[in-house]
């Protein structure tokens, strides 16, 4: 599942269902079932309303993501209930991928982090800067390896638009958490595209339990602008 021009979020494997975390809870009564009921759904509701957690760390995702390296730093300050391993530049020397926003968001003076949804004024041209920037790091990262320069100090001027690619294994309570943080408006637009595939990736594999664990987002106040343009924001963040 696409989530950034040139990222994905792929789902490799899932451990465990909704019946799980109602078997985990049940256990406590020595109790076990083989099919979902409505009263287990009620269970599965009754667990999270009150954030009885433990349940929802059993069953457990897996997932293959590639994200650029900014948005990857903020991923994995979420640690609790995750495993991951990365690609390491120590061993690969492919040429480096890079993300090239088409919108280039706009500072916003009243918040300290974050940005406008609007792009700057002069788009192109930041665009053309951020473009120029990446074609000559990769350039010069050639060059340092052609000189017999060792991957590990060759990586070193590699940009943090880079992307990056990792396998992660998580609980569904952890990506829960993940999600309910990085789907909220006040995320950058980026991890929120990463943390919007997840979640519906997720949805999918344990409806019961997503729907329980996670809250609608906030939903952004929607631009008065004709569809066109509505579509182009959708795609490139502005």
């Amino acid at each position: 599942m696409p989530a950034i021009l040139g990222g994905f979020v792929e789902l490799l494997d899932t451990f465990g269902n909704d019946l799980t975390v109602v078997n985990a809870a049940r256990v406590s009564f020595n109790k076990e079932v083989n099919t979902m009921s409505p009263g287990d759904e009620k269970l599965v509701k009754y667990l999270a309303d009150h954030n009885h957690v433990t349940p929802f760390f059993h069953p457990q995702a897996r997932f293959r993501i590639k994200m650029p390296i900014f948005v990857a730093r903020e991923w994995y300050r979420h640690q609790i209930g995750f495993a991951r391993n990365e690609v390491s530049r120590r061993y690969v020397d492919t040429e480096p991928e890079m993300y090239l926003p088409t919108c280039v968001r706009e500072r916003d003076a009243k918040v300290k982090q974050g940005s406008k949804a609007t792009e700057v004024p002069l788009n192109d041209q930041a665009h053309a800067i951020i473009k120029e920037t990446n074609e000559l790091t990769s350039q010069a990262y050639k060059r340092l390896l052609l000189l017999n320069v060792a991957p590990e100090v060759a990586r070193t001027i590699l940009p943090q638009g880079m992307y990056t690619e990792f396998i992660e294994t998580g609980s569904l309570a952890a990506y829960s958490r993940l999600c309910g943080l990085r789907l909220d408006p006040s995320a950058q637009w980026e991890i929120r595209q990463y943390a919007a595939a997840v979640s519906s990736l997720m949805e999918e594999a344990f409806p019961t339990s997503w729907k329980a664990l996670q809250p609608q987002p906030q939903q952004e106040p929607l631009p008065r602008v004709p569809s066109a343009e509505a579509v182009h924001a959708a795609v490139n963040g502005c």
